[in-house]
């Protein structure tokens, strides 16, 4: 990539030499980015970009990045059209399994930010054509887009996630084991109360007809 192949080994951030102020409206999705655009902070980067994203009828993704070799901070990312790229091919499993539905496009559509040494992002590259419909939703029915975490963190995510389901799961079936336990001690209770009232009942008979015997003779 352009930005990254002019980084310097030594160096990792820029100067800014445009003198312009930072963006302070991030949110503002009536604007549209430029090369040279300021922000603040990567974050305030991330939610402009999206809010933009939304406004136009796209969805945004975090894509990669490049640390500082001085401190290992991020220093450079890319946020990009959902559709950028194209899927992995993998052998198909199952000749009945329904294929996947087609969700890269290979769109170019991204903004490239870097950091610089007073501290400020700058936009370095801008690429505004799609290679594809965009569709305007409403903002309260689009899909949430995690924008502090990186594919790497929302993997991790999905990985406790997962782990904790499958804790749930041998949880849930300790307790039904327990659960069935308790039942089968309830009945065989139950069962045992039976045959004593069923003794007692026999007894009872037993010495009632002990008593109506003599009186009969």
């Amino acid at each position: 990539m352009d930005e990254q192949s002019s980084m310097s080994k030594d160096e990792d951030v820029i100067e800014g030499s445009n003198g312009k102020d930072a963006v302070t409206s991030e949110g503002n999705s009536d604007m549209e980015p430029y090369v040279g655009m300021e922000f603040e902070s990567e974050e305030a980067a991330k939610v402009f970009y999206d809010a933009y994203a939304t406004h136009l009828g796209f969805i945004m993704r975090v894509d990669a990045f490049r640390r500082s070799m001085r401190d290992g901070k991020v220093v450079w990312r890319r946020l990009v059209c959902n559709k950028e790229g194209f899927r992995k091919t993998r052998p198909k499993r199952s000749e009945n399994r329904k294929p996947r539905a087609i969700t890269r496009e290979g769109c170019k559509a991204m903004i490239v930010v870097k950091k610089e040494k007073s501290g400020k992002w700058i936009v370095t590259r801008f690429v505004k054509e799609h290679n594809h419909p965009l569709v305007v939703t409403p903002a309260n029915g689009r899909r949430t887009v995690l924008l502090s975490q990186t594919p790497d963190e929302k993997d991790v995510k999905i990985r406790e996630l997962m782990a904790e389901l499958q804790r749930e799961r041998k949880r849930s079936a300790a307790y039904q084991e327990q659960l069935d336990m308790v039942l089968r001690e309830m009945e065989e209770h139950s069962n045992h109360l039976s045959r004593n009232i069923d003794g007692i009942v026999q007894s009872v008979k037993e010495i009632e007809s002990k008593r109506v015997a003599p009186s009969n003779s």
